[in-house]
């Protein structure tokens, strides 16, 4: 499924008719912007699967203007040797990522630093940008200060490097301690380059929990035998779309990702 058809296709599931939904206003109680984050990969098939079991569970989904499925457009922020690439693939386990995003249902954009320690937990913080400035943050003097207090880059030494465009799915359980995104239809692009790349059939599921509490998502996973599997699609896109970048590290991931969906299918377009 491409596209439009993926919308489509999961903004009409059956399944929704038996899961509440959650608005954005109460979303605000989940934001669990410092966070343990547990990731994982499946096919559409089990992503199906897996909302069924969702819905039994009691957890409910986020509606924005009716919609389930709602658009991300995502640009990652990199020096020109690509440091914070670099550093993920190196291994350097206190490390940051800069980007900004639009939410294409809403049109809110923000600029988002978000920074993994060496105790696995991540932090972001993010202000709010004029959608003018998605490719320049560093024009809005609000946002600049922002990003002065909270980087060790110089706001001069970054530049757009990774595009990225999905569909998102937000579930959350009923006592509001843990938040679910499944991430579909995603596509990538090197800014730099213009080289992009797709799997075909991919979702990123991730789970957002303060880690304190249990996690029947994980509980509905693992009877699946669905395993936790990091991945980070900033890494994953630049490694399938920059040519000669280092990414030795990762090729065992993909072969990881091959196993999960019974194949791979890479679109690329160089």
């Amino acid at each position: 499924m491409r596209g439009s058809e993926t919308y489509t296709t999961f903004n009409s599931l059956a399944v929704w008719g038996r899961m509440a939904p959650i608005t954005l206003a109460e979303m605000r109680h989940v934001k669990l912007m410092n966070r343990i984050d547990t990731k994982y990969v499946l096919s559409y098939d089990e992503v199906v699967a897996l909302l069924e079991r969702s819905a039994s569970a009691g957890y409910r989904v986020q509606h924005i203007d009716n919609a389930r499925a709602v658009g991300y457009d995502t640009l990652y922020y990199d020096t020109p040797e690509r440091q914070m690439y670099l550093m993920h693939h190196n291994r350097v386990l206190t490390r940051q990522k800069v980007r900004t995003r639009t939410y294409e249902a809403s049109g809110i954009t923000f600029l988002e630093v978000k920074n993994k320690t060496n105790r696995g937990r991540t932090k972001k913080e993010r202000i709010a940008i004029a959608r003018s400035h998605f490719e320049a943050f560093a024009d809005d003097g609000d946002a600049l200060a922002f990003f002065t207090l909270r980087s060790a880059f110089r706001p001069e030494d970054i530049t757009p490097a990774i595009a990225t465009r999905f569909l998102r799915m937000t579930l959350v359980n009923a006592m509001l301690t843990e938040r679910i995104t499944i991430d579909l239809d995603l596509r990538y692009r090197d800014v730099r380059s213009g080289r992009t790349a797709s799997i075909e059939g991919m979702a990123i599921l991730e789970l957002k929990q303060d880690g304190l509490t249990r996690s029947t998502m994980k509980e509905l996973l693992r009877d699946m035998r669905i395993a936790p599997l990091k991945v980070s699609k900033y890494c994953l896109a630049t490694m399938l779309t920059v040519e000669g970048v280092k990414h030795n590290r990762f090729k065992a991931k993909l072969r990881d990702i091959e196993k999960r969906l019974g194949g791979l299918n890479i679109i690329t377009n160089r």
